[in-house]
């Protein structure tokens, strides 16, 4: 290789280990304000922006040198493996679109090992990467210092409370911590060892597996303090404060077992893929409403609450994954298992990842801190011996084999392999960028919906929300959120209109034009998540409020409830919105049924019995009635407000049975109780009713 190639490679060489450094140092706390999540789409975007830049400098420097020269780990296998097997679980996925959208950032950390390994070739670079990463975490305990000690330095609104962190998770901060604690305290060492006869600022000494380590441990001992403190504010914060603003939070893992040999071994329709690839990786929350058991809602505090992640992230591989996701997650472990010094040093995440569930974020430093850690490793005496080494993969003759891996990188002429990576590589980071691209412009536009819905601008919302799913229409959440947003402007111009009049043409085309692309959007979110409670749940709000003003929007809003139900069928809310959908039908023995159904759920949920009263009131059966209502009073008595809203409506109907102590037919009562399941909106009846189109059908995500 000529002189004028070597310096190109080492400047492409230098400008991807100054990336790395600066993404580790500002990975931890970068926030941004422009997109809806400030604090974990941000992260995605800047490891995902990283990593495909040192993914082009990679294929430069392979075209300068005429060679493709990559380190090889004893991990590499392991990596790839359990990769594939998550994106064979997205590409099958029932919720493909989002299971894809997982998949992306986490191909992003899986990117970043390989950027660490390949970029990082010398104990120089190995310390800048070290020292950026321990800098960063260093700068979150700050961060977090300052907000328990109420002092709040960010400009941002949602950053003035105590327990602010910049992962938007007391959890997830812990755990970053936890994770690089023991680098820093390992890099320390020396100060506490053998910093009493020797220089602390110039220690130098071999541990166990021939790993010199030479320098100035003072900055890593101060390191170590304050991430420490950073860690048990953390912790602190976490345990006094769970369920509240991060804290935590987590699933029981009696569910988070069920749930998850539940999705492996009960998805009709496809158990041998739900055994094998799981129900789409970065799915979970599919499998935790599909999968619970009654006995969930005996829980007071978790009961109402829907999880996107499971007890930990084994668990949650198990469910989102399958078993061969699993099984490649922990040949991953034995890997590491079998390189000592590695595994020191990585206790703390493999550990954690059979106790606690992983955020991107978390499981972004998995790979990063894995990565760092081989090359230290790599570096070392014992690098090699350990499987650490430089290969030039090169396409030889057909009869060795297509590609072959050469040990002694150099040796051979200037093959076409370069440019076939290359073009590889181009191929990858423009569909990435492509698709990455418009979904960061989509959600950028969506947040300025959302800043226009605060400021009470539905023009301005609607605009913003149509253009961001014009541009990536692929987010069930958009839809979910733009189907109401026509509805509520469809609702707006008809509650303008004088009871005594009549809507202009003009206004009554708008009416409807609303509320025919909030149907639209309702049945485009199941169609991309079918198995999505909440698509169905929207969707069935949706017909909900259009009974008596669009033709079928009774039996349209009971289809899709029923949907909801299949795909959450221990929930006792879903029970009380379909009970509460015939209540509004005057279907009363349908109500009572499903009341019923919710009650016998969650036997301790007032509502419930409260809704079961009023449909017995309804029917005339005052007596049975009145049973369901002491029931509510019993069960709120410590709820004032309530309590005192019950004994009335016990007093009213003690009247009415009194008065009336044979009555068989509805006996309405004499204000709207409180309590009753009832639609969000509803639009004026309309005489013809308005022709809607029905919910989609749902082959697929009427499967259990």
């Amino acid at each position: 290789m000529d002189e004028s190639k070597t310096e190109i490679a080492s400047y492409l060489e230098n400008a991807s280990l100054f990336l790395l450094g600066l993404l580790l140092l500002i990975f931890p706390f970068f926030l941004l304000t422009l997109t809806t999540d400030a604090f974990v789409l941000p992260k995605q975007i800047l490891l995902g922006a990283v990593v495909l830049i040192i993914l082009v400098l990679f294929g430069i420097k392979s075209l300068a040198r005429g060679q493709v020269v990559l380190r090889r780990t004893p991990f590499d296998l392991p990596i790839l493996l359990f990769t594939l097997s998550l994106l064979a679980s997205s590409a099958f996925a029932v919720n493909r679109a989002d299971a894809l959208i997982s998949f992306v950032p986490f191909l992003f950390s899986v990117l970043a090992f390989f950027a660490i390994v390949n970029t990082a070739k010398d104990k120089n670079s190995a310390l800048l990467l070290i020292t950026s990463l321990l800098t960063g975490a260093g700068i979150v305990s700050i961060l977090s210092l300052l907000s328990f000690l109420k002092i709040y330095v960010l400009p941002f609104s949602f950053a003035k409370f105590q327990t602010f962190n910049p992962f938007g998770s007391l959890l997830d901060q812990a755990l970053y911590l936890l994770f690089v604690l023991p680098l820093a305290v390992y890099l320390a060492w020396p100060l506490i060892s053998k910093g009493k006869s020797e220089d602390p600022a110039n220690v130098t000494y071999l541990d166990s597996e021939g790993l010199e380590k030479k320098g100035n441990p003072i900055p890593f001992a101060v390191s170590a303090v304050i991430i420490i403190v950073g860690l048990l504010i953390s912790s602190y914060l976490l345990f006094k404060t769970p369920g509240q603003n991060g804290g935590l939070l987590v699933l029981p893992f009696e569910t988070g077992f069920q749930t998850s040999f539940a999705a492996i071994s009960q998805d009709t329709g496809r158990v041998l893929q739900g055994f094998f690839l799981g129900s789409g990786f970065g799915t979970y929350i599919t499998d935790f409403t599909r999968f619970k058991q009654p006995i969930f809602n005996q829980n007071p505090n978790l009961w109402a609450l829907t999880f996107f992640r499971s007890s930990s992230l084994i668990l949650e591989l198990l469910a989102t994954a399958g078993v061969l996701g699993v099984l490649f997650f922990i040949f991953l472990i034995y890997k590491i298992f079998k390189v000592r010094y590695i595994l020191i040093l990585f206790l703390a995440p493999i550990i954690a990842s059979f106790l606690f569930p992983f955020s991107f974020s978390v499981l972004a430093l998995f790979f990063i801190l894995l990565g760092i850690l081989s090359v230290l490793v790599g570096t070392s005496a014992k690098g090699e011996s350990h499987g650490f080494y430089d290969v030039e993969i090169q396409l030889v003759a057909l009869q060795k084999g297509l590609i072959a891996f050469d040990p002694s990188p150099g040796k051979h002429k200037k093959s076409v392999l370069p440019i076939i990576i290359g073009t590889l590589i181009l191929i990858l980071i423009g569909l990435i960028g492509y698709f990455g691209g418009k979904y960061v412009a989509s959600d950028t536009l969506f947040q300025e919906s959302l800043i226009a819905a605060s400021a009470n601008n539905g023009s301005l919302t609607y605009q913003k929300q149509a253009s961001a799913i014009s541009i990536f229409p692929y987010r069930d959440a958009y839809y979910r959120i733009f189907s109401q947003t026509n509805l509520a402007l469809a609702n707006s111009l008809a509650a303008q209109q004088p009871a005594s009049s009549s809507p202009s043409a003009q206004t009554q085309q708008t009416i409807f034009t609303l509320i025919q692309q909030s149907i639209n959007a309702g049945r485009a979110a199941v169609t991309y998540a079918p198995q999505t409670m909440l698509n169905w749940q929207n969707l069935a709000s949706i017909y909900r409020s259009l009974i008596g003003f669009g033709q079928n929007a009774d039996n349209f809003s009971i289809l899709a409830s029923q949907q909801a139900i299949t795909l959450d069928p221990n929930n006792p809310q879903e029970y009380i919105n379909l009970g509460g959908i015939y209540y509004q039908l005057g279907q009363w023995d349908n109500a009572i049924r499903q009341f019923q159904i919710a009650a016998a759920l969650k036997p301790d949920l007032a509502n419930a019995y409260y809704n079961l009263g009023h449909a017995l009131q309804e029917k005339g059966n005052l007596a049975d009635a009145m049973a369901q209502y002491e029931t509510v009073g019993r069960l709120v008595a410590n709820d004032k407000p309530n309590f005192d809203k019950i004994l009335k409506e016990i007093e009213d109907l003690k009247k009415r049975i009194a008065g009336s102590p044979t009555a068989t037919g509805p006996a309405p009562s004499s204000e709207q109780p409180l309590g009753i399941s009832s639609p969000q909106s509803q639009l004026p009846p309309q005489n013809p009713p308005v022709k809607i189109p029905a919910p989609i059908e749902a082959t697929r995500s009427s499967r259990k």
